[in-house]
C-alpha cells in the first residue's frame, strides 16, 4: 500500500513538471513582435519599470522587478491596492508599467488603469486572456496563457505563475544583453555577494603593506631574517633593496628544507637560501586573480608590486579567505 502511494506521488510530481515544461515550450514558440515592443519600450524608458500584480501574480511581480533591477533595468514593485491609496504618486509619465494578471480582470489592477492613462504611462499587460479588460487597455500585450494549471483541481496558480516568471526572466536577460550589462555592472549591483567580492575587491584592498611587511635587505643573516618572519606572521621573508627592488623570497617551506640539508644553519645569509624569482602580482589586479595564481602555482603567498615593479605589499591565501574572495 505504501509503495503504491509513493509511486502515485512521484507520478503526480512528474506530471506537474511535465505540464509546466510543456507550457514553457509553448511560450517560447509564440514569442512575437509584442515581446520585442516591450523590450524597446523598456529600453527607451526615461524613468523606471514599475511592476504590479495581485495575489500570486504579485509575488511573481516582486521577483520580476528584483531581477530587472539587478540586471541593469531600474525597476520596483508597486502593490496595486496600496497604489490606489497613494502609492500611485510613485509612478511618473516617464515610467513603464508591467501589470500582471492571469485573468486580466483583477479588480485592484484594473482600478489603476484610468490614473495610468491620465499620466500617459506606457502600459505592458502580462495576462493569460487576450480578450480581457487588461489586454484591451494595454499598449503592449505579453501573452502568458497556459492550456492548464498543474494543480489537479485546476485552481491553484501553478503553470500560469511559472510562465509569468519565465517571461519576466526573458525580458530581463534580453534587456541585459541589449544594454551591454556585464559582470562588472552586475557586481556593482551585488556588492555584498560572492560575485561582488570577486569583481570589486582588488589586491591593494587586502594586501599587507608598510610596517606589516617582513622585509630584510640582501646579506642579512638567516637567523635575523627568521626573526622578521616570526614577528610579522606571514610565513615569509621578503628580500628587497632599500628602493623596493625585489631580490627574493624565503618561505616557511624553504626553512624546513634548509634545516634538512644544512649543518651550519647559523652561518647562512638570506641570499644563500632565498628563492631569487618570487612570484608577483600588480596591486591593481583583482584579488580573485591572485587566488587563481596561487592555486595554479600551488603557493600560499604573492608579493605585490606597483606600476614600476617595486615592492608595495604581500598577500597570503588567508587574506583572500577572510575577504570572502575565494
Amino acid at each position: 500500500m505504501e509503495k503504491t502511494a509513493s509511486s502515485h506521488r512521484l507520478a503526480l510530481a512528474r506530471e506537474v513538471l511535465q505540464t509546466e515544461a510543456s507550457a514553457l515550450h509553448n511560450l517560447s514558440n509564440r514569442l512575437n513582435g509584442e515581446f520585442l515592443a516591450a523590450v524597446d519600450a523598456m529600453l527607451a524608458c526615461r524613468g523606471r519599470t514599475i511592476v504590479s500584480g495581485m495575489g500570486k501574480s504579485g509575488h511573481v511581480g516582486r521577483k520580476i522587478a528584483a531581477t530587472l533591477a539587478s540586471t541593469g533595468t531600474p525597476a520596483f514593485f508597486v502593490h496595486p491596492a496600496e497604489a490606489a491609496h497613494g502609492d500611485l504618486g510613485m509612478i511618473t509619465s516617464d515610467d513603464v508599467v508591467i501589470a500582471i494578471s492571469n485573468s486580466g480582470e483583477s479588480g485592484e489592477v484594473l482600478a489603476l488603469l484610468p490614473a495610468l492613462k491620465l499620466k500617459g504611462v506606457k502600459l505592458i499587460a502580462m495576462t493569460g486572456r487576450e480578450g480581457s479588460t487588461l489586454a484591451r487597455e494595454a499598449d503592449i500585450l505579453l501573452d502568458s496563457s497556459v492550456e492548464k494549471e498543474a494543480c489537479p483541481l485546476g485552481l491553484a496558480p501553478t503553470t500560469s505563475t511559472t510562465v509569468q516568471m519565465a517571461l519576466g526572466d526573458a525580458l530581463a536577460v534580453t534587456l541585459m544583453e541589449a544594454r551591454g550589462f556585464g559582470q562588472g555592472d552586475f557586481a556593482l549591483s551585488h556588492p555584498g555577494g560572492s560575485l561582488g567580492r570577486r569583481l570589486l575587491v582588488h589586491v591593494r584592498d587586502v594586501m599587507h603593506s608598510g610596517a606589516d611587511l617582513p622585509v630584510v635587505p640582501p646579506g642579512t643573516a638567516l637567523k635575523d631574517a627568521l626573526l622578521q618572519m616570526s614577528q610579522k606572521r606571514l610565513g615569509i621573508v621578503i628580500v628587497s633593496d632599500h628602493d623596493g627592488s625585489l631580490r627574493g623570497i624565503y618561505t616557511d617551506g624553504d626553512l624546513r628544507r634548509t634545516l634538512e640539508r644544512s649543518e651550519n644553519f647559523y652561518d647562512l645569509t638570506i641570499d644563500q637560501v632565498m628563492s631569487p624569482s618570487p612570484r608577483t602580482i600588480p596591486e591593481h589586479k583583482l584579488a580573485a586573480e591572485a587566488g587563481y595564481l596561487m592555486k595554479q602555482n600551488q603557493i600560499t603567498s604573492l608579493l605585490v608590486v606597483d606600476a614600476e615593479g617595486k615592492l608595495c605589499g604581500a598577500l597570503h591565501m588567508h587574506d583572500l579567505l577572510r575577504a570572502g574572495v575565494i
